[in-house]
């Protein structure tokens, strides 16, 4: 069987097409970024969102399952019109076409923000209503409701979104990056703006989530969300790299509200409350159906720093 992964080239679509070769997939890859593609087997141009339908087809000969991996992520600064027109309308294009011309499944790589926004504290599950909050969100919504109404519409079932939070693994970048630049520092920083308890999850157990959805017998549900076995304080994320780099914490007991006041005076309400935000994802659902979650986030950052991962080490 063949496998379509879009955004190949990516933290999470290397991963995956590395994963899916192990257990044995054909894979043909299309990417956006065809130059980095040379040599690789069966690797294609990811068609623009504005492809004729034919170019689309194209891409699913001799197809099975589609893992749509390709978005344009939150960390990049773009406009509302380029979310929708990568994250919605190519999503939406995609799934048409699988629908059209595959019999397997097409597996959707979402995020939590189709669902909540940065400054939301408390647990999300299947359950959360989706009410985003960005740009980026509302984009990841929409593309999830394009992938299931075009299966819907050619009466088939197999399509399924995962809703990730952030992901790290070699090359990350986002938040998490930026974390571990500041980890590099040894700079001091106050326990108590570092409280907020976060779900995150490894490249590696998307990977794994990818191809438990694939293998498994029983078609997928319309949405999942992932996060490792157990989230972890901001603090324990900052120790974590610190001990990686081979630096001692250096987290103080200081009061919260001096950074409070300074955001507010600052006009960064908004940042202030993301930072002190408890999210927390309850990926219980698809570890039930027997999707196998990581259980020592601490120890996988640690090591990512300690392996040269971080800003002196691009």
């Amino acid at each position: 069987m063949k496998v379509l992964v879009t955004g190949a080239t990516g933290l999470v679509g290397r991963r995956v097409v590395s994963r899916l070769r192990e257990v044995g997939f054909d894979i043909r890859i299309a990417s956006r970024l065809p130059q980095r593609l040379a040599g690789a087997d069966d690797a294609v141009a990811l068609p623009g969102a504005d492809a004729p339908r034919e170019a689309f087809l194209a891409l699913m000969r001799d197809v099975t399952h589609v893992v749509h991996c390709a978005a344009l992520n939150n960390d990049r600064g773009a406009g509302a019109a380029d979310f929708r027109t990568v994250n919605a309308t190519l999503t939406g294009r995609l799934a048409q076409a699988a629908a059209t011309r595959t019999d397997g499944r097409f597996i959707h790589l979402s995020s939590i923000r189709a669902v909540v926004g940065a400054g939301f504290s408390g647990t999300i599950d299947e359950a959360t209503p989706p009410a985003p909050q960005c740009a980026y969100g509302r984009s990841k919504r929409e593309g999830e409701i394009a992938m299931l109404e075009a299966f819907a519409t050619a009466g088939r079932d197999g399509a399924t979104a995962l809703r990730l939070p952030p992901v790290y693994g070699e090359g990350m970048k986002g938040n998490l990056r930026g974390l571990m630049r500041f980890a590099a520092t040894g700079l001091p920083l106050p326990t108590a703006a570092l409280t907020a308890v976060r779900s995150l999850i490894s490249h590696d157990a998307v990977a794994g989530a990818v191809t438990h959805l694939l293998t498994r017998p029983a078609p997928p549900r319309p949405t999942y969300v992932l996060g490792d076995a157990s989230p972890v304080a901001m603090s324990e994320i900052i120790t974590a790299f610190r001990r990686g780099y081979g630096r001692p914490a250096r987290l103080l007991p200081m009061p919260a509200w001096p950074f409070r006041m300074l955001a507010t005076l600052a006009g960064r309400q908004a940042a202030w409350q993301a930072l002190m935000a408890t999210q927390v994802c309850d990926s219980s659902l698809l570890a039930s159906e027997g999707w196998e979650r990581e259980a020592d986030t601490l120890g996988r950052l640690e090591e990512l720093a300690r392996q040269g991962s971080g800003p002196s080490h691009p």
